[in-house]
Parts: structure tokens; C-alpha cells; sequence
């Protein structure tokens, strides 16, 4: 499920299954996130778990600054070559 199908309905929010697949992942896995306070925030509108596609949005791009893979400065590639020095004894 990509953003433009989520956009062109009328809603504004995702129950857990439709969440889960707009976020690629199982609902299973979102469900046991959503027990451990884990993983994007949510809440209950009767009797459903609902997420509002602002915040699967807002939560995706906080996991791609969170990852250091995606942290160019953590790449070990980019560092500067450090000299090591020798240790002499005596």
C-alpha cells in the first residue's frame, strides 16, 4: 500500500491490519509493538487499534535518522584514517 492509495480514501487513519501493511511489515509484528510500547504510537477508537498516517509517516522517517546505516557521519567509510602510534618499551 503505497501513499496514494492511503490519501485517496476519506480517512485519515489506519486500523492495525491496513497500518501493518502500510508499513510493510506484519500485523502480528505491529501488534506485539503496539503490546510492548514499541513502534509507531497508536491508539484506540472504540474497540480498534488505529494509527494516524501522519504519525506511521513521522515515525518511518524517525527510524531512518535513528538507523546509523542511514548516518553518514557514522559510516566508517567516511572517517578520517586515524595514524596509529607506535609504543615503545622500555
Amino acid at each position: 500500500m503505497n501513499e496514494k492509495d492511503v490519501s485517496a480514501s476519506t480517512t485519515a487513519f489506519l486500523p492495525l491490519p491496513k497500518a501493518a501493511e502500510y508499513l510493510g511489515i506484519s500485523p502480528n509484528t505491529l501488534y506485539i509493538w503496539r503490546h510492548r510500547r514499541q513502534g509507531p504510537p497508536g491508539f484506540r477508537m472504540g474497540r480498534r487499534a488505529m494509527y494516524r498516517i501522519s504519525s506511521l509517516n513521522k515515525w518511518i522517517v524517525e527510524q531512518e535518522r535513528a538507523d546509523s546505516r542511514s548516518k553518514r557521519s557514522l559510516d566508517p567509510v567516511n572517517r578520517r584514517v586515524e595514524r596509529r602510534t607506535s609504543r615503545r618499551s622500555n
